[in-house]
């Protein structure tokens, strides 16, 4: 069952969250950028699946960070067990999907993928 085009509401509500404050879009943005342009590869489809891996855990970390403590509280479960159904890497490929060259990179991936 999908939400909204996401995999479920935990994804939906942290894209939703972090595109509609201007800051955390930023950043987002930015890290999308980054990883992409830092990804290491000898080819396009080694680039793309590398940037893929060190943006899904880049974006896990980042929100991980922006948690409050909660402590050992019903509240602090609720949301662990809330951020633990988020998919990281659904994120990662829809916002890397804006970096420029990643969609030729991830064709070329795909076609590599197709071959073998």
């Amino acid at each position: 069952m999908s939400y909204n085009g996401y995999t479920n509401y935990e994804t939906w509500n942290v894209a939703l969250w972090i595109d509609n404050e201007e800051g955390l879009y930023s950043e987002r943005v930015d890290m999308a950028q980054r990883a992409f342009d830092d990804a290491d590869g000898d080819d396009a489809a080694e680039k793309s699946d590398n940037a893929r891996y060190a943006l899904t855990d880049s974006l896990k970390d980042w929100v991980e960070s922006m948690q409050p403590d909660l402590g050992g509280t019903m509240w602090g479960d609720l949301l662990s067990a809330a951020l633990s159904e988020v998919d990281w890497t659904e994120l990662a490929d829809n916002w890397l999907s804006e970096v420029d060259g990643y969609d030729e990179a991830l064709n070329a991936s795909r076609k590599v993928r197709v071959a073998d």
